[in-house]
């Protein structure tokens, strides 16, 4: 998606994708990973998400990246945080704590930023972007993250053709397309959550699933 179709969304307040709570499949399935307490994650398409908060609150430094400035904003306030702000190749950083979450492309972000990541926790990037994206989001932000860098990836599953995203359905055939052959990757769960998600059925979705994925990297 253009830059510009994103900070439409977050300025007209059209932000459904924002869960108002800690993932509880982040909360289930992280402690999978055993990712050092001390391991910085990186969290794509932050938005505003309370993951971040949950991921710092077990001692990680987390590196979101973000490209609207009003999500940003809001991320701090509702949190009632100032951070320190400074301006960098790859974007403005806004740091509180061990959270440091930066305004920009997220295709900016260098292998320097990048290298020295302990994970990755993808929840809203991968089924945010159009299928000519995906490729080149694999390739070039993953393609940045070191070896050993481990990953939990949160996907979708519905009849494309019932709904146009984002957010996209990604399926399982094109996630193991996608990481082949850099990633290892294992199918850790799969839910039918169309009950709980009445925006989907109310807009004639037929069948909703999200798919839960450990990645690392070889």
């Amino acid at each position: 998606m253009e830059p510009d179709f994103w900070l439409q969304r977050w300025q007209e307040g059209r932000t459904g994708f924002h869960g108002a709570e800690v993932m509880p499949l982040l909360m289930k399935h992280w402690p999978l990973l055993e990712v050092p307490a001390t391991g910085r994650v990186f969290v794509p398409l932050a938005g505003k998400t309370l993951d971040m908060h949950w991921l710092a609150g077990r001692g990680h430094e987390v590196l979101g990246a973000e490209l609207s400035p009003l999500a940003v904003d809001a991320f701090f306030a509702e949190a009632g945080l100032t951070p320190e702000v400074s301006t960098a190749a790859d974007g403005v950083h806004h740091r509180a704590g061990r959270i440091d979450l930066v305004c920009g492309d997220v295709f900016a972000l260098s292998a320097s930023t990048l290298g020295d990541m302990a994970a990755v926790y993808d929840r809203a990037a991968l089924i945010a972007l159009p299928p000519a994206m995906r490729r080149q989001y694999v390739d070039e932000v993953y393609g940045r993250l070191p070896r050993g860098c481990r990953g939990l990836l949160i996907t979708l599953e519905y009849p494309q053709a019932e709904m146009e995203g984002p957010p996209f359905s990604v399926e399982e055939a094109e996630v193991r397309a996608l990481f082949a052959p850099a990633w290892e990757l294992e199918l850790l769960e799969r839910r039918d959550i169309l009950d709980q998600e009445p925006r989907f059925r109310d807009g004639g979705i037929s069948s909703l699933s999200t798919a839960v994925y450990r990645l690392q990297r070889r």
